[in-house]
């Protein structure tokens, strides 16, 4: 049991027995004494033993505060430093005056680091150079596969989507925001497709048939070719079809996906496995009950990684004047969102868009907020898993730690360029870079699956209320704006 609890904490519980067992020596010792005085007033005692008791308590009180301050908290700060360079590939040295009473030990953890750091630097110079080259032929393939009428869409066994070029994000995103491992049955009839699987996987020959949309506005001349990687490739003639025009998008894919998994519950799915949606809103206010929402981005993470293409980046009406204050932190004016939708659109979009997926936001109760508000006349139900990085962030780092989204940006080596701070998109890719790099440190932790981070973060919930109550009284607020 005690190997879950924090250094300091055990230490803590350590520095507590040493004082009561002080204290029963004492009275032992005080009480020995006090029978052997056959005679002997009780007075001078009972004062003896107070006077004990307090000096005793003060002492080590105030020997456990030093132990505290430069032993165990810089263990703590180095281990976390370590813990940053294996998993999340971050370079830092120790502050040397925080770690000075360590004698050795910083140095030499520092030492092995960087040797190791040296090596791995290396690797990493000749992965990112051969990546670019693999970069650059992508945006060749993606350039020459958009001026080809057709749309190509790949999916595993499951019908799950594991590419879709820039043509078939535009037929995907008439029914619903594009995403990768959404069920093909989300955007079309599935009963065509299942057939057509059927058909393919008994000739090597293209199987033609009819997709229909979803929504039923369209239809589309197809051919369902299966591979030999345990997929499907789907091609859509797009010739005559009106297309949603998305503007420069590129070649989106995680060939991981191919390999399907059979389901089980979310709770017991590992982080490195789940489907995240990173977002932020920008507001008029910092009450979400009375102010509201007038912009929303977000992005999506599958497999611990950003996915490049999936975004939300929608302006939102309203429907009342923002104040000029609100407008100096996020820069969003009437005149951006006059022509926009108002809540309950964006809001529909945006519950397309974190279907099967977990909702993470930094401060996440404000944001939820304005969601769950809105619920009815969004006619959906925001009944996702919900992750805060305040909360992740003081499971990794402790919770003496400032939780802010620029503490732990700096503290994770994450550049959230001035323009982009105090957007809704900026903040939103900020939160889903931090959990991206959280979700390494929190599995080394012991903190492998859905279920044990809820578990865990449920301890601090107290850190949301005191950040919540200091914004009010800064006016500030992480997901919204300062108070009008």
């Amino acid at each position: 049991m005690f190997t879950r609890l924090s250094l300091r904490l055990r230490i803590f519980l350590f520095f507590c027995l040493l004082a009561l067992g002080a204290i029963f020596l004492a009275a032992g010792a005080l009480g020995i004494g006090w029978l052997r005085a056959e005679d002997a007033p009780r007075g001078p005692f009972v004062t003896a033993f107070v006077a004990f008791l307090f000096l005793n308590t003060g002492l080590v009180a105030a020997i456990w505060f030093l132990f505290d301050t430069h032993v165990a908290k810089p263990i703590e700060k180095l281990a976390t430093d370590l813990r940053l360079r294996a998993h999340s590939g971050l370079d830092r040295e120790m502050d040397p005056e925080t770690a000075k009473y360590l004698g050795d030990l910083a140095p030499a953890a520092h030492a092995i680091s960087t040797t190791l750091s040296a090596k791995m630097l290396d690797t990493a110079t000749e992965v990112a150079q051969e990546t670019d080259r693999l970069q650059q032929e992508r945006a060749r393939l993606t350039a020459l596969l958009t001026e080809v009428p057709m749309a190509t869409i790949l999916f595993n066994r499951s019908a799950e989507i594991v590419l879709y070029d820039a043509q078939a994000a535009g037929i995907l995103s008439s029914v619903a925001p594009p995403r990768l491992k959404a069920p093909l049955g989300d955007y079309f009839d599935i009963a065509p497709v299942k057939a057509a699987m059927g058909e393919a996987e008994k000739t090597d020959a293209l199987a033609p048939f009819k997709l229909k949309a979803r929504s039923g506005a369209h239809a589309f001349s197809a051919r369902l070719k299966a591979l030999d990687t345990d997929g499907f490739m789907l091609i859509i003639d797009t010739t005559n079809v009106p297309v949603t025009a998305l503007g420069p998008r590129p070649l989106v894919y995680d060939f991981e996906l191919l390999n399907a998994r059979g389901t089980s519950a979310i709770a017991e799915m590992r982080l490195s496995e789940i489907c995240f949606v990173a977002f932020d809103t920008e507001t008029t206010g910092l009450s979400p009950k009375t102010d509201d929402v007038v912009q929303l981005g977000a992005v999506r993470v599958l497999n611990a990684r950003l996915v490049e293409g999936e975004f939300l980046d929608c302006y939102v009406n309203p429907g009342r004047p923002i104040p000029p204050s609100s407008t100096n932190i996020h820069g969003v004016t009437d005149a951006d969102v006059a022509d926009a939708p108002d809540f309950s659109t964006i809001g529909r979009t945006f519950h397309d868009f974190c279907r099967d997926a977990v909702i993470v936001a930094h401060n996440a109760p404000f944001d939820m907020g304005f969601l769950r508000r809105h619920e009815a006349q969004m006619g959906v139900e925001w009944d996702h898993p919900v992750l805060d990085t305040v909360l992740l962030s003081a499971v990794v780092f402790g919770v003496t730690e400032a939780h802010s989204l620029d503490a732990l940006c700096a503290r994770l080596n994450i550049d959230i360029p001035d323009s982009l701070r105090h957007t809704a998109l900026g903040d939103a890719r900020a939160t889903a870079e931090a959990l991206v790099m959280l979700i390494p440190l929190l599995e080394n932790k012991g903190f492998e699956t859905l279920g044990d981070v809820i578990r865990e973060t449920g301890k601090h919930g107290r850190l949301l209320q005191d950040l919540n109550r200091s914004n009010s009284e800064l006016g500030t607020g992480e997901g919204g704006v300062s108070q009008p």
